[in-house]
């Protein structure tokens, strides 16, 4: 029997054995869930898989012995030293997987080296590391008896492949500058029994073009198989969706290239909730129960009949990330981030009624908020500097347009900067001054749907500190720095 078959019959055994809903796990907050938590939270909505961007150890620990299947993500900045040395990448696997799975009970199922590591945008940065690095780690993974339990995959953005002018998945191919690249990391992942992962996301299909047609990018309403847009017609196919569409030009791809039972992950695909106009709860759940549905219901697509694993992102927020892609990157969870719920979900797939339940056991700082002081006038010149200052440190996205503050006047905004300013220090003494313009009020300043918040408790509050003098890790800074220039410059406009 051809080794390829077995090891590709053996892999869909282990996927068999799996099944259940799946999610991405993100830790780039400023006040991260308690890992106990969250992991409770995943088992309390019945997702059965999760996976981890970094091997952090705490979430690592609060895993162990949870039932819940692990994949475990590797940073691109660990290739080129992962790529240089088998011995660190054995190094790595003994740390972050082979003792966790030992010592803590840890159902380590994938190793994920790189996340999209071939992007346009890196430059090529990660071209000559990353096939290197998934070869280390899986000798390394063999060495350590793991071979047949831990599989490596490398996820990559929906951008590795394309289609041509006519737009149809039957076109398909992979991108020309990484053609070659990305046949020998598939076939290193098939000859090895291994999964390829693709994150798609037809949230940016919309953002990116404001021509996209608004329903291609959500999965048909049940019980109605087309969409209200104009479907792609390919052939004997009619893609009504984008997901199935750009899932399937994967699927061409791949035949194309002699890997026609390839067996693909889609590693994270979702829909935000804040930071951009089409970012809002009714279009995530829109779109997040149309994918639930599909999960639980075993769809595919018209190319392959049978749902992949599919991780939903994601989880939670995270305050922190970078908002270089835009301001909805802090924003793609299902659950806020503490764990309260944004909008109705029904994980049962319309088979059973299961809603959504929240985190429990979440302790929170002091029912106060910082705002601008009802004495303070906002022609005073130190207000666009104060609310740059408040920015620059803490997630002001939700008062882009369209979003959740977007409609906030001169008064509302300089108080929501404020205030995210004072939670994200921990309420810490100083942390509400800000030139005589700021006052702590126990009145909940929230607003219709722009919600002030208050952080979780994480024992930090009893420093001191000062917009001015604050040591905080900055939120991301660049991308922060340029969003608070952005606030302040409207506040300058508004009242010039």
């Amino acid at each position: 029997m051809d080794i390829r078959y077995s090891l590709l019959v053996l892999y869909m055994v282990v996927i068999a054995e799996g099944g259940g809903l799946a999610c991405n796990w993100g830790l780039q907050a400023t006040h991260p869930l308690p890992p106990k938590i969250v992991v409770k939270l995943m088992k309390d909505n019945g997702f059965e898989k999760v996976k981890l961007f970094e091997a952090d150890p705490e979430a690592l620990k609060a895993l162990g012995n949870s039932g819940i299947q692990v994949m475990l993500g590797i940073p691109n900045d660990f290739l080129a030293p992962l790529a240089s040395s088998v011995r660190i990448a054995e190094d790595w696997v003994s740390q972050n997987v082979s003792s966790y799975i030992s010592k803590t009970g840890v159902d380590i199922r994938y190793v994920a080296v790189g996340n999209e590591p071939f992007l346009k945008t890196y430059n090529d940065t990660f071209l000559q590391t990353t096939l290197p690095a998934l070869q280390n780690i899986q000798a390394a993974l063999i060495k350590a008896g793991l071979g047949r339990q831990v599989k490596v995959t490398t996820p990559l953005n929906a951008d590795v492949y394309q289609t041509d002018s006519s737009g149809v998945p039957s076109a398909g191919n992979f991108r020309s500058d990484i053609h070659d690249l990305m046949i020998s990391i598939i076939t290193f992942l098939s000859d090895n029994g291994a999964p390829l992962t693709i994150n798609i996301y037809p949230f940016l299909s919309l953002y990116a073009d404001p021509n996209f047609p608004v329903d291609y990018a959500f999965f048909p309403t049940s019980g109605n198989n087309i969409s209200t847009s104009s479907p792609v017609v390919d052939g004997p196919i009619s893609y009504t969706n984008v997901f199935d569409a750009n899932f399937d030009t994967l699927i061409w791809a791949l035949e194309k290239n002699g890997f026609a039972s390839m067996p693909v992950i889609v590693g994270e695909v979702g829909w935000p909730t804040d930071g951009d106009i089409n970012a809002n709860n009714e279009n995530a759940h829109r779109f997040n129960q149309g994918l639930v549905n599909r999960i639980i219901q075993g769809q595919g697509t018209p190319k392959r009949n049978t749902s992949p694993d599919i991780y939903l992102f994601a989880l939670i927020d995270e305050d922190a990330k970078s908002i270089q892609p835009g301001n909805f990157e802090r924003h793609w969870g299902v659950f806020n981030y503490d764990g309260t719920i944004k909008y109705p979900l029904d994980l049962g797939g319309g088979n059973t009624n299961q809603t959504l339940t929240p985190a429990m056991g979440v302790r929170y700082l002091a029912r106060q908020w910082c705002i601008m002081a009802p004495e303070a006038s906002i022609l005073d010149p130190n207000l666009p500097s104060s609310i740059n200052e408040a920015c620059t440190y803490a997630d002001c996205t939700s008062l882009g347009y369209g979003s959740s503050c977007g409609e906030l006047d001169v008064r509302g905004n300089a108080s929501y900067t404020f205030n995210m300013y004072y939670q994200t220090m921990n309420q810490q003494k100083g942390a509400c001054q800000f030139s005589n313009l700021s006052a702590i009020t126990t009145v909940d300043p929230s607003q219709d749907s722009c919600v002030f918040k208050i952080m979780i408790d994480l024992g930090r509050h009893e420093q001191t500190t000062s917009p001015s003098t604050s040591s905080l890790i900055r939120c991301n800074q660049d991308s922060s720095i340029a969003f608070a220039a952005l606030v302040s410059s409207f506040i300058i406009c508004f009242l010039s």
